[in-house]
């Protein structure tokens, strides 16, 4: 399932091209065209889902090796000793683009982001 107009699903049939930094049979990940730090990744279901009360609980577990995986590769690179996890569900809570995504934001001592918790 695909939404026509979603630049997400634009990216996944390869429409719009990207930095991909993680591909398996259901999930992507590719560098943030806007990132709040080096390598801040999304991470997104192929199919199309709007939010993620809308994946199947089946993804879950696959789902999480993807960001663990990429969170990971992060870690190992230097580019992060830490990182945020941000899911924004529904446009009052910040979602741009009505197609699920994780952002995976890598973290250092002193690089001036701050939480939002």
């Amino acid at each position: 399932m695909e939404e026509k107009d979603c630049i997400f699903c634009k990216i996944v049939n390869g429409e719009i091209k990207t930095d991909l930094v993680y591909d398996d049979d259901n999930f992507i990940g590719f560098l943030d065209i806007s990132p709040k730090a080096p390598g801040h990744t999304l991470i997104i279901p192929k199919k199309h889902y709007k939010t993620l009360l809308d994946m199947p609980n089946t993804l879950g577990t696959e789902l999480l090796e993807a960001v663990k995986k990429v969170s990971l590769d992060l870690i190992k690179s230097g580019k992060a000793e830490g990182f945020n996890l941000i899911v924004n569900n529904g446009e009052t809570a910040g979602q741009v683009v009505p197609h699920l995504h994780l952002h995976i934001i890598p973290r250092k001592h002193g690089d001036g982001l701050k939480s939002i918790v």
